[in-house]
């Protein structure tokens, strides 16, 4: 069994898929404003309006993804205007990461592994 995707609820299904585009360097020539795939790999990513109320906020979740290098990843995170939580740090387990709210205000960690 494999985890075959993680949604976000939003109310904003454009402007968060925008973001995520911009993050991941990926671009799905659609600007649908109720449902975008944005990985469309082993475990999907999809933005996703259900036509309920969500604030921005929180809702429990935390993404993370790995990154060839999460300091030039900062760097552009920077440049964007994105709130950072943490900058990034050398943790003693080999990774090396970081984290910071999406437009939401969902969790969202940038991961590498130096070699």
């Amino acid at each position: 069994m494999t985890l075959g995707e993680v949604c976000l609820l939003t109310n904003q299904v454009t402007r968060l898929a925008g973001f995520y585009k911009w993050l991941l360097h990926v671009e799905n020539d659609s600007d649908d404003e109720i449902h975008q795939t944005i990985l469309a790999q082993e475990t999907m990513l999809t933005i996703y309006n259900d036509g309920e109320d969500h604030g921005l906020h929180s809702s429990n979740i935390t993404l993370a993804f790995t990154a060839e290098n999460v300091d030039q990843e900062y760097e552009r995170l920077l440049e964007k205007g994105v709130e950072i939580c943490e900058k990034p740090v050398s943790r003693p387990w080999g990774a090396r990461n970081m984290s910071f709210y999406d437009p939401d205000g969902n969790l969202v960690y940038i991961r590498s592994f130096p070699k």
